[in-house]
């Protein structure tokens, strides 16, 4: 414990009334205590004034220390006996701890009184531990392309204490989204304090065909896209094709004379977030040449007259001829 002059810990002069001793006490309190002051040495100085503020506010104790110094403190039991701590005041502390001051100093550190009325010890002891948190903890969440897309549960396990928490994951959840876990992070440090949180980042792993669109980044979005790759036949000729969804397969009419590039869309048949909003599906024609190596003469000539009907695709504005080459 610091061998400093108490009546220099709490700065007042040593003919102080007991109100001005007070008054310096909530002061300095307010500006010291571990949970407001964030210096290496808070916890020290808090204590240091704690116990100048015992010794001084009891008429005995400083009368003896008064006469005798921190020797006549000791033996008067307030230099090196009975302490308190912000905690146990609040529990009712030494003998002649006002009330005032917790009150004072509870509306200092939490924003004023349960109700703006005054409280008993008992019922400030319970807001003073109730209101310390413990600390958030964050971390990333692995979830599948699916399991973001259409909701559902996704385990993760605690690096606090190694337990499994199954984590509610929301329909439309985007890479890089913030999930909370109450109570699941650091406990508090008071005894009924609550917990902190458990702050999960979400990374959505990537699927094997289809890809987010129509959010404000890349890969985001309630819309779906997918490749479609269509031979030249089924380009040309149109069709309906069987084509995958998030809710299995479904028919896609493809229009005679389909380019590759063009986007197919299925209305209504993308992501549906958990307010109800739905995306739409979108077929990307990619249109996949034959094998030459695989075609017969006779194939080959067919694709041949089938060339020179389109033999026009880049004539006129600045495309040259094929006669100027």
């Amino acid at each position: 414990m610091s061998v400093r002059d108490y009546y220099e810990v709490l700065g007042v002069a040593r003919g102080a009334s007991a109100e001005e001793i007070r008054r310096a006490y909530r002061s300095k309190a307010r500006q010291l205590h571990p949970d407001v002051n964030k210096a290496p040495d808070a916890a020290e100085r808090f204590a240091e004034l704690q116990h100048a503020y015992d010794v001084l506010s009891d008429e005995k104790k400083r009368g003896l220390y008064d006469r005798l110094g921190h020797a006549g403190a000791a033996a008067g039991g307030g230099g090196g006996g009975s302490r308190y701590s912000w905690s146990s005041a609040v529990e009712g502390g030494p003998e002649g701890f006002d009330i005032d001051d917790l009150g004072s100093m509870f509306d200092a550190f939490f924003g004023g009184r349960p109700g703006g009325v005054g409280f008993g010890a008992s019922a400030g002891a319970r807001a003073a531990r109730g209101s310390a948190r413990g600390q958030d903890v964050e971390a990333e969440l692995p979830v599948p392309f699916v399991i973001a897309a259409r909701g559902g549960q996704e385990a993760f396990r605690s690096p606090l204490d190694g337990r499994t928490i199954e984590v509610a994951v929301p329909a439309g959840t985007e890479d890089g989204a913030r999930l909370r876990v109450r109570g699941a992070g650091r406990p508090s440090s008071r005894a009924n304090g609550k917990a902190g949180d458990l702050i999960l980042r979400v990374r959505v792993s990537p699927h094997s065909l289809f890809r987010r669109e129509g959010g404000s980044r890349p890969g985001t979005g309630l819309d779906l896209a997918f490749d479609l790759p269509l031979s030249i036949a089924e380009a040309t000729l149109g069709g309906r094709i069987a084509v995958p969804s998030l809710d299995g397969p479904i028919d896609l009419t493809v229009p005679p004379g389909t380019p590759s590039g063009r986007r197919l869309r299925v209305k209504g048949r993308g992501i549906q977030a958990s307010d109800g909003r739905m995306g739409d599906l979108y077929a990307v024609v990619r249109i996949v040449p034959p094998d030459p190596a695989m075609l017969s003469a006779e194939q080959r000539r067919q694709v041949e007259e089938i060339g020179r009907l389109t033999s026009n695709l880049r004539a006129g504005g600045d495309w040259p001829s094929a006669a100027g080459r």
